[in-house]
């Protein structure tokens, strides 16, 4: 069985995060490790996830002592990872349980480095389990295949799917960017001419985010971290950056319409 290590960071997630780790725990597929970066939360997350930690030993969690946010997080459990697969999921989203299993087989089929799925949007307040939860119409479908030019457009691509073959390209890390640096991960992936393929079926939980959160950046905002992503971490021209930040709003904002 194949080794997937499990990229969780944490900030003031005590009301979720135990669910999101349940939910890991759940997979059919358990030849996992879960490797969690407590990024200096303020809450009672850090106690919650020492507690699960002790009752599982494939769950390894640290701690940071200030909070450098969410890339540096996710790239301090990426550079412990032991897994032939990297996989991502933050600690308010959840995976239903055959998402592992479905997943590498997708990857064994299609033998593509970058893979990702189809996922359900649930409402910020969602207080459910993966386990129980009730297939809704609120599915973000994912495409069959992405090759640079197309994620440029948009990131079509939900962290919390996405899986990474460590065998085909190393271990991989995000760029230092506050926000969008899921999406700078994927596009470096893909910009030697690798392409993604996308499972279109729906296999994990996306929470939609509450007001001030950081996923819940205003539009003009993203603006900003997404030209800042074409300009300095794609180092593209300025025309070629104008066009991306073009197709990138106006597909944004049709798939929060979902």
């Amino acid at each position: 069985m194949a080794l997937v290590s499990v990229i969780m960071p944490v900030h003031d997630a005590a009301t979720t995060v135990s669910a999101a780790i349940r939910s890991v725990q759940h997979q059919r597929h358990q030849d996992w490790e879960l490797l969690i970066t407590d990024d200096a939360s303020t809450d009672e997350s850090w106690e919650v996830v020492r507690g699960l930690a002790a009752e599982d030993e494939r769950i390894l969690p640290q701690r940071t002592t200030s909070s450098g946010g969410a890339a540096r997080a996710r790239n301090a459990a990426i550079t412990r990872a032991r897994g032939s697969q990297v996989a991502f999921l933050d600690a308010d989203d959840q995976w239903l349980p055959d998402k592992l299993e479905r997943q590498l087989d997708f990857a064994r089929t299609t033998g593509a480095p970058l893979t990702f799925t189809s996922y359900y949007k649930v409402a910020a307040d969602f207080g459910g389990q993966a386990l129980d939860f009730v297939p809704t119409q609120r599915i973000v479908r994912a495409r069959d295949r992405l090759d640079y030019r197309l994620m440029l457009q948009q990131n079509h691509i939900g962290c919390l799917t996405a899986m990474y073959d460590v065998d085909q390209l190393g271990l991989r890390t995000m760029p230092d960017l506050r926000k969008r640096q899921d999406y700078g991960l994927w596009l470096s992936i893909l910009r030697d001419g690798s392409i993604a393929r996308g499972l279109d079926e729906p296999l994990a939980l996306y929470r939609e985010q509450h007001a001030g959160s950081l996923s819940g950046t205003s539009r003009l905002g993203l603006v900003a971290y997404n030209w800042r992503l074409y300009r300095e971490i794609e180092k593209l021209s300025v025309p070629r950056s104008i066009w991306a930040l073009g197709q990138v709003t106006v597909r944004s904002t049709l798939k929060r319409r979902v």
